[in-house]
Order: structure tokens, then sequence, then C-alpha cells
């Protein structure tokens, strides 16, 4: 299978931010008046959110400021039912999501299914592994890869079930198959459990681990240390859905909570799928194919 050598596609976001005008965001409406909101983002979105998406939206809004807190979908969501202060969840599956809104925690109405997501397997740079993709991860010396609560995690645990590589979950929950199964099924194959997609991303750029899965946005802005073996095609994974939207947040008062709601409306927006394509998301997110996982 043929070797995928990262591209520089990560373009200078921050030209395309300057060139944005009010109207192409949520912006049409009034600016959000000086306020700040709190978004909750998987770890997977830490770098488009910091360097380029928060940067944009304050282009047009400079008087809102976002703090944003990152971690794996499902510790965020737990923080978010006990109380932790947070406006917007901008989750990494969707089962995260939907959890908080049958517990009454998402405002109605503003959820939005904003990028798709590939998991890929990588290697680093001049490795010399004999893995070629998902087929072949016994080859590999060792493997980094996310606890089943993590949604990459269960999206690697879904393809591996798909491809007939590791046996089926407890009534039917692939997110409960152990580190230990997979290692099992994989020959023991020796395997980093990680506790995030940030962490399983480090271990192989930095030589910890010979290969490991994460996703393909996790790539960018390492092109010369990680090197893309497969793109795990989304008929094993199913959908990778990153859906956001507004948090019930009792102390907000109105100007937090329009700003808010302004927020998700961007993550949505042309010029926010402009950019995340330039960090390797697939904003395509209505035409995916029919099977979906819960991660």
């Amino acid at each position: 299978m043929k070797k995928w050598r990262i591209t520089g596609i990560c373009m200078a976001v921050s030209m395309l931010a300057a060139s944005f005008s009010p109207a192409a965001s949520a912006g049409e409406t009034e600016a959000p008046e000086e306020t700040q909101i709190i978004v909750f983002a998987a770890k997977s979105l830490n770098k488009v959110m910091d360097d380029s998406i928060i940067p944009a939206y304050n282009e047009l809004h400079p008087n809102v400021k976002i703090t944003p807190g990152y971690d794996s979908s499902g510790t965020l969501m737990t923080q978010i039912e006990e109380g932790a202060a947070c406006d917007v969840f901008f989750s990494a599956a969707q089962k995260q999501m939907n959890q908080l809104e049958e517990e009454g925690l998402v405002v109605d109405g503003t959820r939005k299914d904003i990028v798709n997501n590939q998991v890929c397997v990588v290697t680093f740079t001049d490795s010399g592994t004999k893995v070629t993709g998902l087929e072949n991860l016994a080859d590999a010396a060792s493997m980094a890869l996310a606890d089943g609560s993590v949604p990459v995690g269960k999206y690697t645990r879904e393809a591996l079930v798909a491809a007939g590589m590791v046996g089926e979950g407890k009534d039917g929950d692939n997110s409960a198959i152990t580190t230990q199964e997979i290692s099992d099924a994989l020959g023991g194959l020796e395997i980093n459990e990680c506790a995030n997609v940030g962490a399983v991303t480090a271990a192989v750029a930095e030589g910890a681990n010979e290969v490991g899965t994460v996703y393909c946005s996790d790539t960018c802005g390492l092109e010369d240390r990680l090197v893309i073996l497969e793109v795990i095609p989304y008929e094993l994974t199913g959908n990778v859905i990153y859906p956001a939207a507004q948090i019930v947040n009792e102390e907000a008062d109105d100007a937090r909570s329009a700003a808010a709601a302004d927020f998700v409306e961007f993550l949505a927006s042309d010029a926010a799928k402009e950019i995340f394509e330039a960090y390797n998301f697939d904003t395509n997110v209505g035409n995916t194919p029919p099977l979906q996982t819960e991660g």
C-alpha cells in the first residue's frame, strides 16, 4: 500500500482570516457585546481552533474573548455534566453531544454538524516500518492507541471489528473492547494506551511508538515528522462527525449567551469551512456514507 507523505496543505490561514468580511460569518447579525465565552473542544481541534478559527472570529468580533479548553470529548462531557462553566461544546463524536442533549444541557436549536474527519494509520518519518495500514498493524513493534472512551479510539475499534481483525465488543458496544483484547487479537502487539488523540500523535511523532491511529487533521503541521500509511475509509469507521452546540449556562448574561450562539453559527459558516479544509478536515457532512457510529 502506498505511503502518503503529508503535504503542506496547511496554508497561512491568517491570510484567509484577513480577507473575511463580517458578512462571511454569522456576523450578518449585530456584533455581540463585549463579553467572554468558554469553549470546550475535542483535543483534535486544538491546533485549528487556537491558530485560526478563534483568530478569524476575533477579526470579526474583537470584543468577544474566547477561552478554550481541550481534552477528549468524553472527559469534557463529564465536566459539563458536573457543572463546569461552558458556553459552547465542540465534540469529536455524536455520542457525547447526544448524551448532553438528552440531559437537557444543550440549548435547543443550536446543534450543528461542523466537520467530518477520517482516521488514519501513521508512523514517524524514516521509521522503516513494515506496516502499510490497518490490515497489518501486527507487523509493528509497538502501537499508540487511544482508549475506547476517546472518539478516535472508538473509531479505530469500529474499523478493526469491521475489517474482521477484532471480535465485536460486549452487547455490540465496540468502545468497550479493551486494549488487551486488541493486543491479543493482533498477536500480542505492544500497545501504549493513550488518554486522548494528542497523546497518540505525540507518541508516534516522537518515535516512542512505531505506529498509531489519529485523525487526518492531527497530521497537519507535522509534515516533517509523520507519514500517513493509510487513510481508513468511512465504510470501516463510520462517519466521524464533529457536532458543536451552545451549552446551557445559567450564569451567562444575555451578551454572553448571544456570543455563544453566534460563535456556533460561525463554526458552520463558509469562512470557517475554508479554514477547516486547510487543516485536513472534511467539511462534507451531508453526503458521507450511511454507516454512523457513536463515538
